[in-house]
């Protein structure tokens, strides 16, 4: 996975695991090197609606936006795009939809494009898709701009969906052979990125991008994740087991939200960052196989009984003959994270107002007072550690 090693983010006090890969400049952000994580957003604007589509670059901007993306996707959108340049510094990154030309008429006025390998084949059949490419790096490095290379489960090239069942393979294996047309060319100012609506999926492809190519940096999101609360927690999956491994140079949060509260994705983004950098954990980072592991999530809104916190407390100290058990437990606050994010622990529970839920993976055994739950979660450790020791 490359080596690992601190570096700090935009505050001294906290730092991350990071892999050492290529600094990617985009405008005034880096990706990459000793930059901090890189936090963008993506307007839900049409282009064409310039006041629009300003406001929420003012809007994500005011957020702490790194970079901000806009859909081109025809002549119009590039007249658009031309007059929102001249109102905003902001870093723009353009999606180019299906037509990858439009690229030429827009690069004077962005930082960065980026283009789905999937639709390439759209537009254009005739023209091999390595010539495509080299037409974008062309253009790139005539503007001074990056490149995105955005691989999606949903819209991979049926060419390549085609030479596998699994879908994870065939992603990776169109990330790769644009990775390699990139190389060959002799350009390097480009991320990659490995996207599914499924956060274990994303968590999988991007842990094997990153062991395949070490240097090159990643871009992290879960796909269409959805309305919050989902959508945050989905995405929290994700970036819990990556962020918590060094993997990740700049995340996206993708959510479905009013354009007035679009800055709602930096603000997620932000949390997740900074919970990963502190040691907090809402999800289950499965990655941490050795010793015992108390997930927990933060006290919020959302918790429905203040005693949530004093169990975790108890439940983590009742465990602490158990350390050295690889074993998993998870306390969860509320019945809107605790469901979900209890199936993956041995062991978990999740706060209802006057009642505890005590899973065993994705399996309910009950459901127990507030003061009675410890003495039954204790009975089901000690049953696992008894099965896995006659086991081996």
């Amino acid at each position: 996975m490359g080596n690992l090693t601190l570096v700090p983010e935009s505050r001294p006090e906290r730092a991350l695991p990071r892999r050492r890969v290529r600094a990617v400049a985009v405008g005034s952000t880096t990706i990459g090197g000793d930059a901090p994580i890189a936090i963008q957003s993506m307007c839900a604007t049409k282009t064409t609606n310039i006041e629009a589509t300003l406001a929420q670059i003012g809007l994500l901007e005011r957020a702490g936006a790194d970079l901000i993306r806009i859909a081109v996707d025809s002549r119009k959108d590039i007249e658009a795009l031309e007059e929102i340049r001249k109102e905003t510094a902001a870093n723009l990154v353009i999606d180019l939809q299906e037509n990858y030309r439009l690229a030429a008429s827009a690069a004077p006025f962005v930082q960065k494009f980026r283009y789905n390998p999937g639709h390439l084949h759209h537009h254009q059949r005739e023209t091999p898709v390595a010539d495509k490419v080299k037409y974008l790096v062309d253009l790139a490095g005539a503007h001074d701009c990056a490149i995105r290379v955005g691989v999606n489960f949903g819209s991979l090239d049926p060419a390549v969906r085609e030479q596998s069942e699994d879908p994870r393979e065939a992603a990776l294996a169109s990330a790769g052979f644009h990775v390699e047309l990139l190389e060959k060319l002799g350009f390097q100012r480009y991320v990659v990125s490995l996207k599914s609506s499924d956060p274990r999926a994303v968590v999988a492809i991007n842990r094997e991008f990153a062991l395949r190519y070490p240097d090159v940096p990643l871009h992290l999101g879960v796909t269409e994740a959805g309305l919050l609360p989902d959508g945050a927690i989905k995405t929290r999956i994700a970036f819990e087991q990556l962020l918590a491994q060094g993997i990740g140079e700049t995340v996206r949060v993708s959510l479905t939200l009013p354009d007035s509260e679009k800055d709602k994705e930096i603000f997620t983004a932000r949390e997740i960052i900074e919970d990963v950098a502190a040691g907090r954990f809402r999800s289950v980072p499965d990655f941490l196989s050795s010793g015992l592991n108390v997930i927990s999530c933060p006290s919020c809104s959302r918790v429905e009984n203040g005693a949530f916190v004093r169990l975790a407390q108890e439940v983590k100290a009742a465990l602490q003959y158990a350390r050295e058990h690889s074993l998993t437990v998870a306390v969860m606050g509320c019945r809107v994270n605790g469901p979900g994010e209890t199936d993956e622990a041995d062991l978990g529970l999740w706060c209802a107002p006057t009642f505890v839920n005590l899973k065993r993976g994705e399996t309910l055994l009950g459901k127990f007072a507030y003061d009675e739950v410890i003495p039954r979660l204790l009975q089901e450790v000690e049953a696992i550690i008894a099965e896995r020791g006659a086991a081996q």
